[in-house]
């Protein structure tokens, strides 16, 4: 493993918990079966750490694809060569790969 996939995975691992951690903005199940959620589409506006944990997810989602991308292309070099194996997982995922880059 590389220097980036280590960030890649506690990128990762922050992104779920900043998931985890923004409120919901429906009553839950209770709300679902009686039908009270029925103001979804209503703006409500996020304020204080809401919006901070909001603006976290946004930044840490722009470095995780960046990161992603990254360990695409750097990582790509090994998964490029030609299967003489025969094996056709392999063989789809190299010509997947290949039309990808």
């Amino acid at each position: 493993m590389q220097w980036y996939d280590w960030i890649f995975w506690i990128i990762c691992v922050v992104i779920i918990v900043l998931s985890l951690l923004q409120g919901g903005k429906s009553e839950g199940a209770s709300g679902a079966i009686t039908g009270g959620g029925l103001n979804v589409f209503v703006k409500t506006k996020e304020r204080g750490s809401e919006l901070i944990v909001s603006y976290l997810t946004l930044g840490f989602g722009i470095v995780f694809l960046f990161l992603a991308l990254l360990s695409t292309v750097l990582g790509g070099d090994a998964s490029s060569s030609t299967d003489t194996s025969g094996d056709t997982t392999t063989t789809a995922i190299n010509l997947i790969t290949s039309f990808l880059l």
